[in-house]
């Protein structure tokens, strides 16, 4: 398989699929005629749902991402289904966080379990389904990984530390992977966002605090997730073909990266 494969030849991985915004991303990727697998932790019944709704091309798979034995099974258990190798990932789960502004730790109370909480769910489980997938890429001649970053790593206007380290971390992984697997003709780039309006993890943020980003964005809006999603399918097209390594910042042109 080309790196330039069409959508219709992808069998793809998104993990917390089954809620927020993970859930407009496997409905974008689905409606471009992808195959999907629909990766959960906890939300069992949306995941099933949502495939259901979406048909054959789709399946809802249990796995902790940082859970290595649980990740490997999923990706095999994907592959036998659709008689295909997972072909690209999209790295979107999330631990347990909410972004509350007023909630969040501070600089004095910060601790290293929280530091850690964040590092092992979004760059270890970054990690644990690249690497799981590599085989089955490998095999067929390429694939992609998108990873799902933050423009609070280059803007940093509420200080959510634990999360943000993680993710600037998850952008450093993005870089360093892509020089790595690039002979593998494996591409790996991140699209990072900012506050979304509106999903689970950002449905604690006050109503005055979209506004405040709104005004101050050129295109005077909050992203939605499903434009979020419409980016992600660009890493995943034939058009991207020879990018790897980038960080698409999608913010309604807040961040200029």
């Amino acid at each position: 398989m080309p790196v330039a494969s069409p959508f219709s030849e992808h069998v793809v991985l998104v993990t917390g699929g089954g809620r927020g915004l993970g859930t407009h991303i496997v409905q974008a990727v689905a409606a471009q005629g992808a195959r999907v697998v629909i990766n959960y932790r906890r939300s069992a019944d949306a995941a099933t749902e949502l495939a259901a709704a979406l048909g054959d091309n789709a399946i809802a798979l249990p796995a902790d991402v940082t859970d290595r034995a649980a990740v490997d099974s999923m990706i095999e258990r994907a592959a036998t289904h659709f008689g295909h190798p997972v072909t690209a990932v999209i790295n979107n789960a999330l631990p347990d966080y909410s972004f509350n502004g007023d909630a969040r730790p501070h600089a004095d109370e910060l601790t290293v379990d929280e530091l850690d909480a964040q590092f092992r769910g979004i760059v270890g489980g970054a990690l644990n389904t690249t690497q799981a997938a590599l085989p089955g890429m490998r095999a067929v001649g390429g694939g992609r990984i998108v990873n799902i970053g933050t423009n609070l790593v280059q803007n940093p206007v509420v200080p959510y530390h634990d999360y943000t380290a993680a993710k600037a971390a998850l952008l450093a992984l993005t870089r360093t992977l892509s020089a790595d697997l690039g002979p593998d003709s494996i591409t790996v780039n991140m699209v990072s966002g900012g506050l979304l309006r509106t999903t689970d993890a950002s449905s604690a943020t006050p109503a005055e605090v979209f506004d405040a980003i709104a005004a101050t964005t050129p295109l005077r809006s909050v992203t939605t997730p499903a434009e979020f999603a419409d980016a992600v399918l660009f890493f995943l097209s034939p058009w991207s073909r020879a990018v790897t390594g980038q960080n698409l910042v999608v913010d309604g042109g807040l961040v200029k990266d």
